[in-house]
């Protein structure tokens, strides 16, 4: 997106995520050759958007883990095991913003507390601001787009596999990504 000035002050207020128009999803190596792609179809979050000093804006996401969709039912029920992300024992995964820097133009630093099978590790997640539209109901939208990589075992996720040619069944690393559209409170 070719950077723009945008008066950010005008979208000031309370957002939430439209699950039907986001996305928030994962990328991990498998078998050392190619990628597998999954999402989380069942989240909810909010944002508070100070447009004026977006430094007290704040962000939270809660994402359902049985709902992981990697479009293979029997790796989605190995996902949801303990050998992963224990959906019984674990049910959400959650994100809390502690800070949001506007690094200038649409781009923005949105620091905060992930929690994953009760462990919590701070992350930074780099986010560019896609822009703001009403839509044909009346809804303010606005966007954001962005990713981070991140090391699954950091939150005890290291159930993996040695294979003959070397190299393990599943990446250490793995890329999460956000394309949020959140749409204004009335």
């Amino acid at each position: 997106m070719t950077a723009t000035t945008t008066d950010f002050s005008t979208l000031t207020g309370t957002y939430a995520l439209d699950v039907a128009h986001s996305r928030i999803g994962f990328v991990a190596r498998h078998a050392m050759v190619t990628k597998v792609r999954g999402s989380f179809n069942d989240f909810e979050g909010t944002a508070t958007i100070d447009g004026t000093n977006p430094a007290n804006s704040t962000v939270s996401v809660t994402l359902k883990v049985d709902s992981v969709d990697t479009r293979n039912a029997q790796r989605d029920g190995h996902l949801r095991t303990n050998d992963f992300l224990d959906a019984e024992t674990y049910p959400t995964i959650t994100f809390t913003s502690t800070s949001i820097e506007h690094d200038g133009g649409n781009d923005f630093q949105v620091t905060g507390d992930l929690t994953i099978k009760d462990v919590t590790k701070s992350i930074t997640l780099p986010l560019e601001f896609q822009g703001s539209a009403r839509d044909p109901f009346g809804n303010d939208r606005i966007g954001f787009e962005g990713s981070v990589v991140v090391n699954r075992k950091d939150w005890g996720i290291s159930f993996n596999a040695a294979l003959e040619t070397g190299g393990v069944l599943v990446s250490e690393k793995v890329t999460l990504e956000f394309e949020i559209s959140a749409v204004k409170a009335a």
